[in-house]
């Protein structure tokens, strides 16, 4: 019998083991026999001799033998250990192998062993335009330029939460052929603004996040001043609360403006702070952030990040609306 493996995942865990195949008719009918395969079973449970399996299957021990033989020929059981038993030899069989099949020459697949059905319903709902049917990563992540620019003159220091973001989606999807994280000043450049884009940073470090501002239920207040603009705080459109906390964020995702058939999601804060309060809200409390998201075109969530271990660092949130 050819030795293979029997992948078999869940939850993103994955385990194997080895399968046996039937090469041939013969050694399969010696399963094939209802005592054969109850011996199977049996020994499949634990090592056993030939007199403990026809007591236990409450059947002539020579049947058992007779069986026995058979199944051992084939190299579907084993003996594993001989003992002494009565001034007798006693022969202790167990299974072969932990799985055992028939193999047809046609239905080979690719796999992708770190795949998109892995991914909890709700959160594949929120990312599904950015899943290509093959598995890979549809879009591009955009954090602001660390050199002076734009309007503030401002140079984004949250760029490096992008990383782990892209390590979470990295679970779930394939590598992209092009690379997929781009400076804000280089979207704006290449003109690829009409994609599908995933936003860090507020719109004081990232030009993208500022362009679509006016796009999202919940924005940051600009306001113009001789100095360029101010940020107020983020300002709900459902609510018209406005929040001006240092850790205080906003997930949203919206429709493209430039493309109607592309989305845009934002994780971006009123400081860096808040940038990182929204990733860590994503990544390790999904359930949490997305729970009011149902597959609509305008979603926003507000984000407060907490340090419950006073270290100086957010390691928790809470979706305030």
């Amino acid at each position: 019998m050819k030795k293979k493996l029997l992948l078999t995942g869940e939850k993103r865990e994955y385990k194997v083991k080895d399968i046996a195949v039937f090469e041939d008719r013969e050694r399969l009918k010696a399963v094939l026999n209802e005592l054969g395969w109850k011996i199977l079973e049996s020994l499949a449970e634990k090592e056993m001799y030939p007199m403990e399996i026809a007591k236990k299957l409450k059947v002539h021990e020579q049947k058992v033998y007779y069986h026995i033989r058979k199944l051992a020929r084939a190299g579907i059981i084993k003996v594993v250990r001989e003992e002494k038993k009565k001034g007798a030899i006693a022969k202790y069989y167990k299974a072969s192998f932990p799985a055992f099949g028939v193999e047809l020459p046609f239905g080979n697949r690719t796999i992708n062993t770190v795949s998109i059905p892995s991914m909890n319903e709700k959160m594949k709902q929120f990312f599904s335009p950015f899943l290509r049917d093959d598995g890979s990563f549809n879009g591009k992540v955009v954090v602001g330029s660390p050199d002076p620019h734009g309007p503030f003159k401002a140079r984004a220091r949250d760029g490096h939460y992008a990383s782990y973001l892209t390590l979470f989606l990295g679970q779930f999807v394939k590598l992209p052929e092009d690379f997929a994280v781009k400076l804000d000043v280089d979207v704006k450049a290449e003109k690829e603004e009409n994609n599908n884009l995933i936003l860090v940073g507020g719109p004081g470090t990232n030009l993208i996040t500022k362009e679509v501002n006016e796009f999202l239920p919940i924005r940051f207040d600009m306001m113009p001043s001789e100095h360029g603009f101010l940020l107020g705080g983020l300002v709900s459109e459902k609510t018209g609360n406005v929040y001006t906390g240092d850790t205080v964020g906003v997930i949203s995702r919206i429709v493209n403006p430039w493309d109607k058939e592309k989305r845009i999601i934002v994780l971006a804060g009123n400081k860096t702070v808040g940038t990182k309060a929204c990733v860590i809200a994503l990544a390790k409390f999904w359930k949490e952030t997305l729970k009011n998201f149902s597959g609509q075109d305008k979603f926003a969530t507000l984000i407060q990040g907490f340090d419950l271990d006073g270290d100086g660092k957010v390691d928790s949130i809470e979706a305030l609306e």
